[in-house]
């Protein structure tokens, strides 16, 4: 069963990545989670409110499902994986500091394995140095981030450029994960 990659820590969006974590396996994949340590890591609920009687600018966070990563990022052998889920939240904020996981990005995108990303995902991407010259989306408070890394942020809920599929985020899921389903597919049979 082909390994797929999906790095997470303390605030990754629950929504975002639990569908995944659960979607990737019945196509066949099996869900590697890792993280800054193996160990369990909280995960939240990350929106902006619907409360149009007491607005939010910015989103909010609540305490989400729990996930437990098995490896940790230092641990991790870049060729065990057929491509990488990177969801969204608060955690990629910190994660995109973690030397071992940029370099596994950068070897994976490098071989052309498809990359998954959602929401503030695209911080991890944009650190790791692997979006310049590439369409992308994302929440939009996060345009910058994708700018900085080189890509062209598009105002759009799912983009795909080569091997690399990109959502705004959980609203998107079903779409995003059926384009980097395909994407697997595509590469399995090369």
């Amino acid at each position: 069963m082909p390994n797929i990659l999906m790095p997470i820590g303390d605030g990754s969006e629950t929504l975002d990545t639990f569908y995944a974590y659960y979607r990737l396996p019945e196509d066949g994949y099996r869900v590697v989670v890792a993280g800054p340590e193996a160990r369990l890591y909280h995960t939240v609920l990350h929106e902006i409110p619907p409360n149009p009687d007491v607005p939010w600018d910015i989103t909010q966070e609540r305490p989400g499902y729990h996930l437990e990563a098995t490896v940790a990022f230092r641990d991790l052998q870049p060729d065990d994986f057929s491509g990488v889920f990177v969801s969204g939240g608060r955690a990629p904020e910190y994660l995109r500091y973690d030397p071992h996981l940029l370099e596994t990005i950068r070897v994976l995108v490098a071989a052309g394995r498809p990359v998954a990303c959602l929401c503030h995902g695209i911080e991890i991407l944009t650190a790791a140095g692997c979006i310049e010259g590439k369409r992308v989306t994302t929440v939009p408070k996060c345009a910058l981030d994708a700018q900085q890394g080189g890509a062209r942020y598009v105002d759009e809920d799912v983009v795909v450029d080569g091997r690399l599929v990109t959502g705004r985020g959980y609203q998107q899921n079903t779409r995003v994960l059926r384009e980097f389903l395909n994407l697997l597919d595509d590469a399995a049979r090369r």
